[in-house]
């Protein structure tokens, strides 16, 4: 019998910055660093950061294929 939609696992769009610092295994200021400089994807809505979801799978997946994978490729230059 199939899920209700209620209880079925709804993947999130976007990640914290806490949460994606977690999955990579570095610290969260490191990250915020790399997203400050134009070196890691990131959406700023009023003071705050989130990353998509799907430019963490699109890294793993590329570096998965292709070997090492420079998130800077990933994220367009700060804009300032």
């Amino acid at each position: 019998m199939a899920e209700p939609l209620a209880h079925a696992q709804v993947r999130p769009r976007f990640r914290s910055v806490a949460d994606t610092a977690a999955i990579l295994g570095m610290s969260e200021v490191t990250l915020y660093r790399a997203i400050h400089a134009g070196q890691f994807p990131a959406i700023k809505v009023r003071g705050r950061f989130v990353i998509p979801a799907r430019a963490i799978d699109d890294m793993e997946a590329s570096a998965l294929a292709h070997g090492l994978v420079d998130a800077g490729s990933y994220a367009l230059p700060a804009a300032g």
